[in-house]
Order: C-alpha cells, then structure tokens, then sequence
C-alpha cells in the first residue's frame, strides 16, 4: 500500500475508538460530527479490512484486531506527538487536557489542589479524572492516561514511579461510640465489628496481617471498595474502621466520627505517581509531575 493515499488523521480517529468505545464519543473527542465518525470508521474498516468496532447487546465492542493493534498505533500516535512538542513549556500559554487516574480517596485529597493551581498557573489545561478502570497500569501503557496516582508493585519496564508521601493509619468510629469513654486497646478493638475498605473487592487487608502476628481475628462486617463511602457507614453504626490518617482527618472535618491511635502496628502506605517512559521527558509532563509532587509534600 502506498503510505501516502493513507489519511494518517484516521489513526487519531482508530485511538479515539480505543479509548471511548463509542463513535459517537469518538467523534465528541476529535471534535467531529456522528455522522463524520461513522464515515471515518467505514474508511478504518476498509482501510484496515476488519469491522474494527462492532455493536453487541451490551454495547459496542471492539474486535480482536482492533484490540491487537491498539498498542501500536497508541505508540506511533505518541512519537509523532513527541516529534512536533515544544522542547520548552510555558503553562500560563499551554492548552490542551491532561488525564489523570487515581482512586477515589486519593483524588480527595490531591485534586482539589491541583484544580486550583492549574487554574492559577496553567489556565487553559482541562483536567480529566477517568472512572476507575481497574488497572491503572494498563491504563497508561495503552495511552488512556497521562499519569496515575496509588500503590503500586511489580510495575513493567519503561514506566516510571515517584513516590509522594508516606502514610500511617487511625481508627475512626462514631462520635459518641463506647469505646471513646473505656478506650481502645489491642483486645477490644478485635472484639469490635469493623468495616473493611478493600479496594481491589478480595483478599486479607494489613489490619488482618497485623493482628494475625499477635493470633487475633477479627469480624468484618461490612466489607466496601469506597474508602468515602465507608466513614458514613461508620458515623451511623457501632463499626470501627481503620483508614489512612490524612483522609480520616479530611473527612472528620464533615462526618459525625471521631479518630483513634490505631492499637497495633499497620504496615504504612506510601502512595505513588507513575507514567510511562514516553512522556518522562516531555516539557509538561515534568512540570506536571513536579507539580503534583509539591501537592502532595504539602498535604
């Protein structure tokens, strides 16, 4: 095939397909029309001789090659991206969105903040939070986000990792619990029925490795993924719950709960910011990353 008859815009069009599953969406991303979309689709269909996006009961899904290429049109997308960047960044004049994803509890304590100063310092950058996507990871490598915010292990090669801050953790229960007046001590806060924030929805949390080394059990009784829906549950119960310190003191400011000395030594957090080595010398991202880094030292 000759590379020129090829109209290189129809692989923004393919990463847009990628990312929103949607033509429709698609089309909103790059500015377009249904109508253009769909056509710009039909052309990808024959272009690339496969359906590409197809409609299922559920939805539209992608194909199996639509999904093996993906990579390596995100890749190609980015180097010509990194091609025509400018080799200095000046963010009271830049444009443009930045995509970062970050679990909910994290994106409390560090986006109202960097809102504001993006605001101030960076007007004319929007600021995208995308709905949890269940492995932020991948998320990145496939070009769905610019950076991600959590705990990470084990990540691939070529991303990068930066860490913002080290965390312990508290015990929160409701103003006005028993416990307040006897106080909390290694045996009643086992005795007590806890609510658990378990992100990923399986598996034993650092609470249950710590009191497993001095043969303690405890029940959970309400096991959740949303670390801000899990305080509300507690201001209106007799459950206890361990939380990260910073966002039980964020959250006592408007909930009916009151904070505790956890009684027993928790393996602390350190949340992470990551991103791929595409970017790591981009003039924005660097002041972005740097930006958040500040935010987060602040907290």
């Amino acid at each position: 095939m000759d590379i020129a008859k090829v109209d290189l815009n129809l692989l923004k069009l393919f990463d847009a397909l990628l990312k929103e599953g949607s033509v429709t969406r698609a089309g909103q991303r790059l500015g377009l029309s249904q109508p253009a979309a769909s056509r710009g689709l039909g052309r990808l269909r024959r272009l690339l001789n496969d359906q590409l996006l197809v409609r299922t009961a559920t939805g539209w899904e992608l194909t199996p090659r639509a999904m093996a290429l993906s990579e390596s049109v995100t890749k190609l997308l980015d180097d010509a991206r990194a091609i025509v960047a400018p080799t200095e960044f000046d963010p009271a004049t830049a444009s443009g969105r930045v995509t970062i994803a970050s679990a909910d509890h994290l994106a409390l304590l560090l986006m109202p903040t960097l809102t504001s100063k993006l605001a101030a310092l960076a007007p004319g950058i929007d600021l995208v939070i995308p709905a949890p996507s269940g492995d932020n990871v991948a998320l990145i490598a496939q070009g769905g986000a610019d950076l991600a915010i959590g705990s990470f292990q084990d990540l691939p090669a070529r991303f990068h990792c930066r860490p913002l801050y080290h965390e312990d953790f508290v015990c929160v229960v409701r103003q006005g619990h028993p416990v307040l007046a006897e106080g909390l001590n290694l045996h009643n806060f086992a005795a007590l029925s806890h609510l658990a924030v378990i992100i990923t929805g399986q598996g034993r949390s650092s609470v249950d490795e710590a009191l497993s080394k001095h043969g303690l059990t405890r029940r959970i009784a309400v096991r959740t993924p949303h670390f801000l829906v899990a305080p509300t549950i507690v201001a209106e119960s007799d459950l206890i719950l361990t939380m990260p310190r910073k966002l039980a003191i964020r959250l006592a400011r408007s909930t009916a709960i009151e904070i505790l000395e956890a009684p027993i030594r928790i393996e602390p957090m350190t949340p992470s910011l990551i991103w791929h080595e595409r970017q790591h010398y981009d003039p924005a991202h660097q002041w972005l990353r740097q930006l958040i880094v500040d935010i987060a030292q602040a907290l």
